[in-house]
Formats: C-alpha cells, structure tokens, sequence
C-alpha cells in the first residue's frame, strides 16, 4: 500500500519518517499547495492491510553516540534561527544548541550543508524530519537524534548560544 501523507508543521514529514523507520519505504509527502490534480472529499473504501513493524536501527542515534561522534558528523539542528542562536523564548527550558550544529530551519530552504555523515535535532524530534525529508528529495540521508534538544540539555551535554 502506498502511503501519501499531507499537513503542516512537520506532522506530514514525521509520518513519512516513522513509516520509513519501521520498515514501510512505499510512502511519500504531498504538499497540497503544490498540487494541481483532482482533490475529493468524504469516505472512501480502503481494502484492509495488515503492517508488520520492522525497526530500522540505521536512521536514528542516541545522545552518548552523537556526543562521543559530535567532531565527525554534520549536526544540524531544524530550529528556527533566533532559537539556534540561543535567543530566551517560550519554547526552550533552557536555550542554546549542541556544540558545533549547523542551522537548516525547518520552515526555510535547505542551506548548503558540508559532505559527510549528517544528523538532525529538533526541539523534540518532529520537525527535524522535515530538514530528513528535504535531503532525501535531494539524494542525501541522515540520521534523526529523537531526544533531540529537551533530551541534551537535561543531560548537560556541551552547549554552545551565539
């Protein structure tokens, strides 16, 4: 069954991510400003199928990897630029990102990001997907850090603020 899913804030690309995660690679994002064809409201009949989750273990890593890896790998963090940089808002507990990321706002264009083995964060692990299903499109995976940045700053990871 091929999977299409639509929405705003991340929510679209986070399915896409967690379908891809447990095994369902027959998916896709639409982005329905973009799209031209026919829409139709209402039930539709869907034949019944059964899913067999198979966990990947090769798109996520966990906070002692990416600390212990931090120097080698491309991080770059999904934030919007003010909460990058380290700016108080309402949002971060306590502000800042993890030393040496980059920043590819999930609401902007994919910058230009170095070659090399890349992982994304978030605030809590949803909109990082969006910047995972960008680079995707453009023929480059990468990994998700789910804790993201609620999980390194409660573990007084290296944090770094503009």
């Amino acid at each position: 069954m091929f999977v299409v899913a639509y929405g705003t804030m991340g929510g679209a690309e986070r399915l896409w991510w967690l379908l891809r995660h447990f095994g369902h690679d027959d998916c896709a994002v639409i982005e329905l400003d973009a799209w031209h064809g026919p829409l139709s409201r209402g039930d539709e009949e869907i034949e019944p199928a059964e899913f067999t989750p198979r966990p990947r273990s090769d798109d996520v890593i966990e906070a002692d990897e990416l600390e212990r890896r931090r120097t080698e790998l491309v991080v770059v963090d999904a934030r919007t630029p003010n909460r990058w940089r380290g700016e108080p808002n309402q949002i971060d507990k306590v502000p800042g990102r993890i030393r040496g990321a980059l920043n590819a706002p999930w609401n902007e264009p994919l910058p230009p990001l170095p070659e090399g083995e890349l992982v994304a964060y978030c605030g809590s692990g949803v909109t990082a997907t969006v910047v995972l299903h960008r680079l995707h499109l453009a023929g480059r995976d990468g990994k998700l850090y789910p804790g993201s940045w609620s999980e390194w700053e409660q573990l007084g990871l290296p944090k770094e603020c503009s």
